[in-house]
């Protein structure tokens, strides 16, 4: 009996001290975060850096909360142009990493050509978007698509091509058809390299919509930058800026949520 007690004890303190660990480990962000925001701010009234160049934290905080009627409408822009870019970007990009990963003729004619168009700098083509479809919604998708849209392609390319052969043949001799195979061990196997593009991608799809807004926009956060700067305000910029950084947490913590909900199994989630 003594045994069995000390075993459970041996197999509970590590999990205890674990939980204990993330506890500590969990504000380690928000103290550095602090500790920046602090130098930021006696840093600057130390060396005197003027408000045009370098504006204080409270500064900042103070434009943010005294101007939230203002900034929350240009937020809602930014943040639908962001949601819809980057769902039309895994829609496009999931079906051709599909093809990719098994079909060698597209993959040896396409992949290439899709590489090479992330050489292209999406400020140039910007305006083209708006001269073939227009002001809007649309212009501004199609920039984020095709800024987000490759760290989805190649992560499930990556993911797809790295089922171990092994899988296959398992579902192979239980009787599996080859769509039910693909279901059941190739995407499942897939899902974490999947999820990974999918987080780079909404971080990619905030630069996209700011990209799209600095084009052609008399809305959103990326207008808000523009106007400030034709103002001179950085406060404003700042504030701006802050917001947009806050937007592209949520979007990759939502992702985050979902990695966890959907492979609790994986190693890059049990390790957290």
């Amino acid at each position: 009996m003594s045994a069995v007690v000390n075993a459970e004890e041996k197999l509970g303190r590590p999990a205890a001290r674990r939980f204990s660990l993330r506890r500590i480990q969990t504000p380690y962000a928000l103290i550095a975060l602090v500790l920046l925001l602090v130098v930021w701010q006696f840093g600057t009234a130390l060396f005197g850096v003027p408000e045009f160049i370098l504006p204080k934290p409270a500064a900042i905080a103070a434009d943010i909360a005294g101007n939230i009627p203002y900034f929350v409408p240009n937020i809602g822009t930014t943040s639908l142009v962001i949601l819809i870019g980057f769902i039309a970007s895994l829609v496009v990009g999931l079906p051709i990493a599909v093809m990719l990963a098994y079909s060698k003729a597209l993959n040896r004619s396409i992949y290439p050509l899709i590489v090479g168009s992330q050489v292209v700098p999406k400020v140039a083509i910007a305006p083209l978007m708006t001269v073939w479809f227009g002001f809007g919604l649309s212009p501004k998708v199609a920039i984020v698509i095709t800024i987000a849209f490759f760290p989805v392609v190649v992560n499930t390319v990556v993911g797809l091509r790295s089922v171990p052969p092994q899988l296959i043949y398992l579902g192979q001799s239980m009787g599996a058809s080859a769509w039910q195979i693909f279901w059941k061990f190739c995407v499942p196997h897939a899902l974490p390299s999947m999820l990974a593009g999918a987080k780079m991608a909404a971080v990619l799809a905030v630069i996209g919509a700011v990209v799209a807004e600095f084009v052609g926009a008399d809305s959103g956060l990326g207008y808000v930058i523009l106007a400030a700067a034709s103002n001179f305000d950085v406060t404003r910029q700042f504030s701006a800026i802050v917001l947009l950084s806050i937007v592209g947490l949520i979007f990759f913590w939502l992702i985050e949520l979902l990695e966890r909900w959907l492979i609790p199994w994986h190693v890059s989630v049990r390790r957290d």
